[in-house]
């Protein structure tokens, strides 16, 4: 398995300068056609739909076990939120606990590697699709995979490698190894290195090569039509910059820029929704009453279902793994810490800067209605907006409604929004090819190296059948880690039992800082 591997990524790096050596348009279509051929079939198997239906069933896999954590862990998500804020703010942080960035610089990292694209664009195609209803099914996938975080991050802190230098590594491929080792459990050797795989091809598609893509879009958009590779080579120069130094590094980052874009995108928001105080009555009313009648969408209920879940999942990334590869980074002799600030996580993605964008949406009139019904009018499988304005456009439109410069701003968030994902990407793949080949200075220089020079190929190129298999690979990882965490959840619940009564006893007490 290491040996196919090696050889594939060093096929990869060998041939991807050459590659932007040549005609930029005749490669694409070269790789696009036999990539496609290649490995459509996988593509195929991940997204494919529950017979009978247009819900994939990855996203199903996704929903049940976060349904199921919810209800093993007694609705933990909820039970937890104050405390979780707590550790966030670092009221029971002990500085010389051993770990590398604080509660707050991994929720930022990690948020970093969710908060993007998915949250401007892909919410607008849900909404597009599925209706305003669409936006409370999504909601609720939110809060359920927040029980997913908590037990994916709790074992990423438990499993974690400690090393004489102060640094850590950690995640799936740990947990899976060693978890299943301690419970006599065959086979976590095998998941660990599959999940690998599937982490380092994520990282090199969706969490690079897609983000530079759409970056250079949104900026040649703004600037007029330049050559791609001129982004690409900027941003790799600024991606480098960063993760040259680390997960440290990444985290100051991270901690700076995502609050920032955050509240940024959320106050332009806000902003709207008070301009449109009056209107935020009937929005909720289409939200609830979409959720449960359809009103009049193509595929009605079951069509609001579908786009809110889906959405939500591949949003958030709750039970894909990667997250628990940042909050492993953190300082703390306590792993069920980690797991209580993991939950935050899809909370901020998907139940607030998810639900933003939807009512944005809603209220800002872009979805046109039937006067004579009352129903959204709905061309094909999409409803119809002004303009004919679908994803990111559909957004920008909304918020310009009510600021004409708003496209300028969301351009800049989305510029952000993509750095930001490259930068938390990085640290993910980098962790799973480490566990493949080995710690050093020098591996991980190899995989830093070979990460910017696809930045600059994602930034020039068109390669979808490459982005696709990327984002199956993604998905991937969680077939392989929620399969990894049904073993271990005994596991995370006797870690929670026994800090719960702990905290309860006062044994477990706020620092002063």
């Amino acid at each position: 398995m290491n040996k196919i591997a090696v050889s594939i990524f060093a096929w990869l790096f060998m041939s991807a300068p050459m590659a932007l050596a040549q005609d930029a348009q005749s490669i694409d279509q070269t790789i696009n056609e036999t990539f496609a051929s290649a490995t459509g079939w996988f593509v195929n198997l991940i997204f494919a739909p529950l017979p009978g239906t247009s819900f994939p069933w990855i996203v199903l896999w996704l929903v049940v076990a976060a349904t199921l954590f919810t209800f093993y862990f007694g609705f933990i998500q909820f039970r937890a939120f104050r405390h979780s804020i707590q550790l966030v703010k670092g009221d029971y942080s002990d500085p010389n606990d051993a770990g590398e960035v604080s509660h707050f610089q991994a929720l930022a990292t990690a948020l970093s590697g969710t908060v993007g694209l998915g949250n401007i664009a892909g919410v607008a195609v849900a909404v597009g699709i599925g209706g305003p209803g669409a936006t409370f099914w999504m909601i609720l996938a939110g809060l359920l995979g927040m029980a997913s975080k908590f037990t994916e991050c709790t074992l990423g802190v438990k499993y974690r490698n400690e090393y004489a230098d102060g640094t850590v590594s950690g995640g799936p491929m740990y947990y899976m190894s060693k978890g299943f080792a301690e419970r006599g459990v065959p086979g976590g050797k095998f998941l660990a290195v599959l999940f690998s795989v599937f982490c380092i091809l994520g990282s090199l598609g969706g969490g690079n090569m897609f983000q530079a893509n759409q970056a250079h879009a949104q900026i040649s958009g703004i600037l007029g039509d330049y050559p791609g590779w001129i982004t690409g080579l900027l941003f790799a120069a600024l991606v480098f910059a960063v993760i040259v130094g680390g997960i440290k590094s990444i985290a100051r980052v991270t901690e700076k820029v995502v609050p920032f874009m955050g509240v940024l995108y959320v106050t332009a928001a806000i902003v709207i929704l008070l301009v449109n105080f009056d209107h935020i009555g009937w929005a909720f009313q289409q939200i609830f009453a979409g959720a449960f009648t359809g009103l009049g969408v193509a595929g009605g209920l079951v069509g609001a279902l579908i786009q809110g879940f889906k959405r939500a999942a591949f949003s958030n990334e709750a039970g894909v793994g990667s997250a628990a590869i940042a909050h492993s980074a953190v300082r703390t002799k306590e792993p069920i810490t980690e797991g209580f600030v993991s939950l935050l996580e899809p909370f901020i993605d998907t139940v607030v800067i998810c639900t933003m964008t939807a009512l944005v949406i809603t209220i800002s009139g872009q979805l046109l209605i039937d006067p004579a019904t009352g129903n959204y009018i709905v061309e094909g499988s999409m409803i119809k907006t002004i303009g004919d304005t679908s994803g990111v456009a559909l957004t920008s439109a909304a918020f310009a409604s009510a600021f004409s410069w708003f496209p300028y701003v969301l351009a800049i968030a989305v510029i952000l929004f993509a750095f930001s994902t490259m930068i938390s990407w990085s640290y993910y793949g980098l962790k799973a090819w480490t566990y493949m080949f080995g710690e050093g200075k020098a591996t991980e220089l190899v995989f830093k190296i070979m990460f910017c020079v696809f930045v600059v190929i994602g930034a020039a190129a068109n390669l979808g059948p490459v982005i696709d298999f990327s984002d199956a690979a993604i998905f991937a990882m969680a077939v392989v880690n929620i399969s990894a965490l049904y073993v271990l959840m005994p596991i995370v619940k006797t870690e929670l039992n026994s800090y719960l009564s702990r905290l309860k006893s006062g044994e477990i007490r706020k620092f002063k800082h």
